[in-house]
């Protein structure tokens, strides 16, 4: 890199985390004064507090907010130097508006892989603490699974829980049912059975009958306790508020996967979040290059002029991106269509203000 691009380079990350940082402490002030009540309520100690729940919150926000930060320091700087005329001083050095553009690359891409490991790998270890404390000391993060819960186990293999309590682990009417070639060859009905905490898949089904069928002939099986293990999970039958945020890429492909086979409910949310873990970044890049377009150019107003239009831009973009969402859940948009459908919009954006940028 010329000393031009380590130049740029710098003031586009120093700028960038500078304000970042400082959005930080104010939120977390914020935060600490709006939930101060809670953490004393439930007797929370200072050392949860800070190393359960601010220290994980910080990789989390910088996340949250990372291209939209990115765009306001690329204004910041970029017509800050526009303003001091720099930026003429470059192209008449003979360097193309193209070469120019060079070290906002690196920074952006740079940023952009710093997002794509945070959302895909790092986040989701450090929200195992944040949320561990946040359904402790804050908020109930546990959803009931609603009523008359039907899933697919396996192949041929249906099961039935009227009412499922994640806290008691036990669900209520329950029925277990095992097709061939879509005639019934076995069935278990019960009113109750419990999870065991311990082991994944194993359940202890109470006043149960069973009835086994084949062709013409039937024998029926009753008993007060059976302990067994089969392909429900007690996750199946309940929901946590958000609980892709604990997932990993890998583990969240998985789980739509399981989701699908076995026709649970809200896979589109699931679907959604994988897919904008990879839109969010690329957004950076997309982002960069309008912010750098849009400010380069010394106009009457200066500053203030670049950083009202750039904010505008971009909170119509995270406006944009939240109506997509509510889209691609409500079932009208797919989820891959809706999470890029913002990218490919402003990317069109940023060619129009690349053509329209000084040369």
């Amino acid at each position: 890199m010329k000393l031009i691009d380590k130049y740029i380079f710098k003031k586009y990350i120093g700028t960038f985390f500078f304000a970042i940082s400082l959005l930080i402490v104010v939120v977390i002030i914020f935060d600490l004064s709006e939930n101060v009540d809670s953490f004393i309520k439930h007797n929370a100690s200072w050392q949860d507090v800070v190393f359960h729940y601010y220290i994980p919150f910080i990789p989390y926000f910088i996340n949250l907010f990372i291209f939209l930060f990115t765009f306001i320091a690329v204004i910041f700087f970029t017509s800050k130097m526009a303003g001091h005329t720099e930026i003429i001083a470059i192209l008449s050095s003979g360097i193309s508006f193209k070469r120019f553009l060079y070290p906002y690359l690196v920074a952006a891409l740079l940023l952009a892989g710093m997002s794509l490991y945070f959302s895909n790998f790092l986040i989701p270890q450090t929200n195992v603490l944040r949320r561990e404390f946040k359904n402790e000391y804050m908020e109930n993060l546990f959803r009931g699974g609603g009523r008359n819960i039907h899933l697919q186990i396996g192949k041929n293999e249906y099961v039935y829980v009227e009412t499922y309590n994640a806290f008691s682990h036990k669900g209520y009417r329950f029925s277990w049912e095992k097709y061939d070639d879509n005639e019934l060859k076995y069935k278990m009905l019960s009113d109750v059975i419990e999870s065991d905490s311990l082991t994944p898949g194993r359940w202890i089904i109470k006043d149960y009958t069973e009835r086994f069928i084949d062709g013409d002939n039937e024998y029926i099986v009753q008993g007060a306790e059976k302990d067994t293990t089969f392909g429900l999970m007690a996750s199946d039958l309940y929901q946590v508020k958000e609980d892709f945020e604990e997932m990993n890429f890998f583990e969240l492909n998985r789980h739509i996967n399981n989701m699908k086979e076995k026709g649970l409910e809200g896979v589109k949310d699931y679907q959604f979040e994988m897919h904008q873990r990879f839109a969010s970044p690329i957004a950076i890049l997309i982002l960069t290059f309008i912010g750098t377009a849009l400010s380069s150019r010394k106009v009457r107003g200066g500053m203030g002029v670049h950083l009202g239009l750039g904010i505008v831009i971009a909170f119509s973009y995270i406006l944009f991106m939240s109506f997509t969402k509510a889209f691609a859940i409500a079932g009208n948009v797919p989820p891959a269509i809706a999470a890029w459908i913002p990218n490919f919009l402003y990317c069109g954006l940023a060619i129009y203000f690349l053509k329209k940028a000084p040369k």
